[in-house]
């Protein structure tokens, strides 16, 4: 079953740090990975506002787990975790019922 990994960037604190990390993370390939959503225009309906989102697609949640864990995202990851202050997720899809 499809898998979205998504995250959240609440506030970026070092925008060098940040620019590391999209210099990385960008470049990795692989687990079936497709960009769904990397910071476009949004309109916050409710809660506080934030720096920005990114979605990625994945066949399955344990491609989407491979992905993280890759060498590739663990060396981009520490940039992430220094510049900015963020929430990363793997939620499973959901198949609508057939009609």
């Amino acid at each position: 079953m499809t898998a979205y990994l998504i995250l959240f960037v609440e506030e970026i604190v070092d925008p060098d740090e940040m620019a590391e990390y999209g210099r990385k993370a960008r470049g990795i390939k692989g687990a079936g990975a497709v960009p769904l959503v990397v910071y476009g225009a949004k309109s916050v309906m409710e809660g506080p506002d934030f720096e920005g989102v990114a979605m990625l697609s994945f066949p399955s949640m344990e491609e989407a787990r491979a992905w993280y864990h890759s060498p590739q995202y663990q060396a981009a990851l520490p940039h992430r975790l220094r510049g900015a202050r963020s929430r990363l997720v793997i939620v499973e899809g959901f198949d609508p019922p057939a009609n």
